[in-house]
């Protein structure tokens, strides 16, 4: 009887070793896959901020493709990629904002300060809409496309070389299928 038990360690940690091994092989083992890729694009929260427009469900099916930020003033990595945002809506590409878990006050002062890079802005103040989205903590950032399906989901601030390698092509890509189609 004991001579079983000192095989079971050994199994338990092969077995946990060949799933940490087929994990690696993945394309990209640092990717966490996201259940909504092809898929229309969850419930948006239905308060607004402050005078700002609010984004509504219709604002994801224009036929063009829609970056949908969560954010919050008090999230430092969120103030680090707020430039690219300010960017991206100066190119012209629609971004619209989700600010979670955020002080209505605090939100609009640091946009009237920084600048206001959304065409529209929904407000989750309890988190509630977040879960709905699969977001854990700001910042994190989508990609719909025109017929409000998302396209691509991107967890942390759009700044660096994941920021360059991953998003970058997956907005490109979008934004050619979409002036192709």
């Amino acid at each position: 009887m004991a001579k079983w038990l000192m095989i079971i360690p050994p199994v338990i940690f092969a077995g946990l070793a060949g799933m940490f091994y087929v994990g690696m092989q993945r394309e990209n083992p640092q990717d966490i896959p996201s259940v909504f890729i092809d898929r229309s694009a969850p419930v948006l929260p239905a308060t607004a901020l402050g005078d700002y427009p609010l984004l509504v469900a219709d604002d994801l099916k224009t036929g063009q493709v829609t970056v949908v930020n969560f954010w919050a003033s008090w999230c430092p990595p969120c103030r680090a990629e707020h430039p690219v945002l300010l960017e991206m809506a100066a190119r012209g590409i629609r971004v619209a904002g989700i600010n979670m878990m955020d002080d209505s006050a605090k939100a609009q002062s640091y946009l009237q300060d920084e600048g206001n890079p959304f065409f529209a802005i929904a407000t989750d103040p309890q988190g509630r809409n977040r879960v709905e989205w699969g977001v854990t903590a700001p910042p994190e950032t989508f990609i719909i496309r025109g017929d409000g399906t998302v396209a691509f989901k991107f967890i942390g601030p759009l700044v660096g070389s994941d920021y360059e390698q991953r998003f970058k092509p997956a907005l490109e890509a979008a934004l050619a299928e979409a002036a192709s189609g």
